[in-house]
């Protein structure tokens, strides 16, 4: 008889295997163990009905007599491994916690020759490439390049937008007095503000560039308060 495709399924795993329909119950339970982690003195199988059906024992007196065959095993259909030993008799295989693991310290896998990280030196890759840019530079390029599309350039108008949490700063002059600086920070002058409260440092996704008017005081108190 061909062989029937079969969903395993337990309380720790789900898996489909090819069965052959002549195999004797105790010798398929041979066969779940590596799949289920249950012994086979220890499984209970169940054939799952369909729905509305009932579920039907695989069980029989004598084990290693009775084959598979005794049952209409349908393609595709599930088999459940119920576990019969004491929950606290049951080895938890999803805590990775109780998994001896495998560590090796950085000096040591730096010092291999045949990891990836050292074909990446051999290759001169990323970081190893003695032609890419540094971090720094990247940075530095990326904050340019979003300026430029954003049409953001000494002089122009813009107004302030909703708050974000990226890095890049610019230098923006008010028009009133209600800034937090003199368009300094940390010692260095960055741009001339106006006054000693005429700058403020923004992210560029906090402004627009555009032809907007002058707000006055109060219109622009709330706003500001939240940079």
């Amino acid at each position: 008889m061909a062989d029937i495709p079969l969903l395993i399924a337990s309380a720790n795993a789900s898996a489909e295997r090819r069965v052959t329909p002549s195999w004797t119950i105790s010798h398929f339970k041979t066969r779940l163990e590596p799949v289920t982690g249950i012994p086979p003195g220890c499984q209970r199988l169940v054939l799952r009905g369909a729905t509305g059906a009932a579920d039907v024992p695989i069980e029989a007196a004598d084990e290693d007599a009775v084959t598979l065959e005794r049952w209409a095993l349908a393609p595709y259909a599930e088999i459940y491994v119920n576990d019969t030993r004491p929950p606290g008799a049951r080895p938890d295989f999803t805590d990775v916690s109780r998994v001896e693991k495998f560590e090796l310290a950085p000096e040591a896998y730096e010092a291999r020759t045949d990891s990836v990280l050292a074909w990446k030196k051999k290759a001169q890759l990323g970081r190893f490439d003695p032609n890419a840019p540094s971090i720094e530079a990247q940075k530095v390029a990326n904050v340019e390049r979003e300026i430029e599309e954003r049409g953001i350039k000494l002089g122009a108008r813009v107004r302030m937008l909703p708050d974000s949490d990226r890095a890049p700063w610019l230098g923006v002059r008010l028009d009133e007095p209600v800034g937090r600086n003199d368009g300094s920070a940390g010692g260095v002058k960055y741009f001339d503000a106006g006054g000693p409260k005429g700058g403020v440092f923004v992210r560029p996704e906090r402004v627009e560039v555009g032809d907007f008017g002058v707000l006055g005081l109060d219109e622009g108190d709330e706003e500001l308060e939240e940079m």
